[in-house]
């Protein structure tokens, strides 16, 4: 085992969780890109996302792989109808090698599939989180993009990821309890472990406008109660898009090409003013007022 693998086992062994500021070395050191893509509620649809993501990320040419890390509750080999007979609990638990375990998906993108109803695997050890490490390692060979697609909510393995992931993506719809729950999971990601950027995507919208109305109604609770907090707008995705021509239509729906090519060179697709317009400036004011109140009621 060389010096840097074991000095990082050796930092990865102290319970990091203790001080709030857990597996900084983790994923981020790796070469390849890692994207978390999370949200506070379940149901807004962010399986859907990361495949419709990484479909437009292979038709660009680059090696994807998705890492299923709803642990317990597994989705994504649903969506792609997938049977796999094999999942990332027998590689935790040693029986098998990452390359056992690993199923094609459509095009070249490569997916570790999750298991289904194991209770076990939603609160992972400290060993199984350094033998993920060990794991990522071994991808940088054959993988330039690692999607995570995290459960709901913020357990203590949703946020293991979310902080050893390089970037995070945040979906949100515009219905109340989204957006209050994803405010709650950037609060605790902000709070305790010190993340301060975040990229949002508005999922279930009408259209590009309500898209963006979405995000700023996040955008203005969190920066007016999290001091130095970054959310970016990444895109937006619904029943419209698959009639612009922005999107890449396949088997899984519609998602912009926007959001994958943004996710790969870095830059945010559309320039999002913070400034209301027109029929926010008449929404009343009580409204923009509650949400604050709500979402930091539950967040104490």
């Amino acid at each position: 085992m060389d010096q840097a693998l074991g000095l990082r086992k050796k930092t990865l062994s102290r319970d990091p969780w203790n001080d709030g500021r857990p597996l900084k070395a983790s994923f981020k050191e790796a070469t390849v890109r890692t994207f978390s893509v999370s949200s506070g509620k379940g149901g807004v649809g962010k399986s859907n996302v990361v495949v419709n993501l990484a479909v437009a990320l292979d038709q660009l040419g680059r090696r994807v792989m998705i890492l299923d890390a709803d642990l317990g509750l597994a989705n994504v080999d649903v969506l792609l109808g997938l049977t796999p007979a094999l999942n990332i609990s027998h590689v935790l638990n040693g029986s098998r090698r990452l390359e056992e375990v690993l199923v094609s998906g459509p095009g070249n993108i490569r997916i570790m599939p999750a298991s289904s109803g194991v209770q076990q695997l939603t609160q992972l050890s400290q060993e199984q989180k350094i033998l993920l490490v060990d794991l990522m390692d071994d991808l940088e060979a054959n993988v330039d993009i690692l999607l995570i697609d995290t459960g709901a909510g913020i357990s203590d393995t949703v946020l293991y990821f979310n902080v050893a992931a390089q970037e995070k993506i945040v979906v949100v719809t515009p219905e109340p309890t989204s957006l209050t729950d994803a405010y709650a999971f950037i609060k605790v990601m902000f709070t305790r472990h010190g993340e301060r950027s975040f990229r949002i995507l508005a999922n279930a919208v009408a259209n590009e406008k309500e898209g963006h109305a979405v995000f700023r109604k996040l955008s203005r609770v969190a920066d007016h109660f999290l001091d130095g907090i970054s959310l970016d707008y990444l895109d937006s995705s619904g029943s419209q898009r698959p009639g612009s021509r922005s999107s890449t239509k396949s088997a899984f729906g519609s998602f912009s090409w926007g959001a994958g090519i943004a996710c790969f060179h870095g830059y945010r697709p559309t320039s999002e003013p913070r400034s209301p317009d027109h029929a926010q400036r008449n929404d009343p004011v009580f409204l923009e007022a509650t949400f604050a109140s709500v979402t930091e009621r539950r967040t104490l």
